[in-house]
Parts: structure tokens; sequence; C-alpha cells
């Protein structure tokens, strides 16, 4: 017995929606359901005695939030301000934290079939903030599990300057 053609089609694999951005001259993505928004870098007023790799804090809509510069976390020693220059507004471990990026792109979209996981990349455990390599026009885009890169001890000293993510019941 033979079934209908309904004109749907199959179920297509879901693709990862990830915000790209660049530090130097690789392009890394960050999944979309961390990034609040995308904002142009402001006045950031700095704060004593931090890591070298915290700017500060800002005053977006009247919440302070702290800045950290992805550049110098990613080992660039002398980042340079410039017009492209963007902070990405993220929910991690709680907290709403900037974080200073070269320039940030739209939203990427990748298939899983052009997703390499990190162990056929990397050897294990040598990069455990990489979550995968995709693989999209060409272009690698190296994929970031932020709470990994910016480790627990690294947020310690923001949790007493950023805003907490309201809880809502």
């Amino acid at each position: 017995m033979s079934t209908p053609d309904t004109g749907r089609k199959p179920l297509a694999e879901k693709e990862l929606q990830v915000v790209g951005f660049r530090i130097g001259e690789e392009t890394f993505g960050v999944p979309i359901a961390h990034v609040r928004e995308i904002i142009r870098v402001p006045q950031i007023t700095a704060l004593p005695n931090a890591p070298e790799y915290v700017e500060g804090v800002i005053n977006l809509r009247g919440k302070i939030i702290s800045v950290i510069d992805l550049r110098k976390r990613f080992g660039e020693s002398n980042p340079q301000p410039g017009r492209k220059n963007r902070i990405l507004v993220v929910e991690l471990q709680n907290r709403i934290v900037g974080l200073i990026v070269n320039s940030a792109s739209e939203v990427l979209k990748l298939p899983p079939s052009e997703i390499e996981p990190p162990s056929r990349v990397f050897p294990d455990g040598e990069l455990e903030c990489v979550t995968g390599v995709g693989k999209m026009n060409g272009c690698l885009v190296i994929l970031v599990d932020l709470g990994k890169l910016l480790h627990a001890g690294d947020l310690r000293p923001l949790h007493s300057v950023g805003e907490p993510v309201p809880v809502t019941p």
C-alpha cells in the first residue's frame, strides 16, 4: 500500500545559530541564546586591581555591566581600539557580562553536517572551551563555550559589580 504524497519536505537537520565575531584573523561563534545584544564600545570605567583582561564596567541603560576584553583573554598582546570593535552583551553564569571583540557579524547558521567535533580537530583536553569547528563558505568558524573559556575563577571578581540576571517566576 502506498502512502499519498503530502507535499511536505522531510525534516531538515536543525541548524546551529551562532553569533559570529572576530578576534585577530579568526572567526569565532557563540550560541545566539547567550547573546543579549551587540553594542559599540562606549566609555569604560576602569576598576582598580582588576585582572588585565577586565577592562572595567559600563552603564548600559541604567545597569552596570562588567566588561572583559576577549582579545586579551585570547592572547592578543596589544589589542588596539578600532571603529569596528564591539561589545557582545552575554548572559553567563547568571550574570550579564560585556565581551570586547574586534568585530561582530550577523547570525551564522551552521548545519550539523558542517560542524566537526573538537576531538577530531584538537588533541583531547587541549582546548576545552572549543565545542566544534564549523565550515561555512570556505571559512572556518571556531565554536566556543563561554562558560569554559571564562572559568568561574575569572568571573569571581565580576560578581560584585555585574548585574545579576533577573529571575522570572
